[in-house]
Parts: structure tokens; sequence; C-alpha cells
């Protein structure tokens, strides 16, 4: 195949599997950070996740972020209502 035989055609698809294949890598490497930095998965639970991600890759990735539980929100909440009884705010409803 020649250079002048690849169209912009060819070059939009080679770019768009491109960026496929580094947003599923990406896609990886984040949800191993998540799985190994969560402290409420056992080992066998980690090693399931892992499993199934390796076993069907995209799907397996997208199966864990809609049934992760959110714990991040349940930590910013937490920790905005410790800032804000550290500075000297009361809730609603509450008296000081």
């Amino acid at each position: 195949m020649m250079l002048a035989d690849y169209g912009f055609g060819d070059f939009l698809w080679t770019m768009f599997a491109f960026f496929f294949w580094f947003m599923l890598i990406w896609m990886f490497i984040a949800c191993f950070a998540d799985i190994f930095r969560r402290r409420d998965l056992s080992g066998g639970a980690k090693a399931g996740w892992i499993l199934l991600i390796f076993i069907l890759p995209l799907f397996g990735i997208l199966i864990y972020v809609i049934a992760r539980p959110s714990i991040t929100d349940a930590r910013e909440l937490s920790s905005a209502g410790e800032m804000q009884g550290s500075a000297g705010y009361s809730s609603p409803g509450r008296s000081v």
C-alpha cells in the first residue's frame, strides 16, 4: 500500500481505531486503580472484578461502573459535614 493510496477516510478510520484503543486502555487502568483502592471489597471480590474485566473487557468495565456503589458521594457529604461543624456553623434544624 502506497501513501498515495491512503485517503482521508482511511486516515479517519485509523484515528478512530487509535483513540478507541487508547480509551479502552485508559478505562482498564482507571478501573484497576479503583478496584485496588477500595477498602469495602474483599480480596475475592477484587479478584472477581478483575477476572470479569479480563474476560469481557468492554462489558466488564461497563458492568463495574454501573454496579459500583457511589461511596465517593458519601465521603464528600461526610467531609462537608465535618468542615461545616468545625467552622462553627450549625446545620439546619439544630440550635447552637
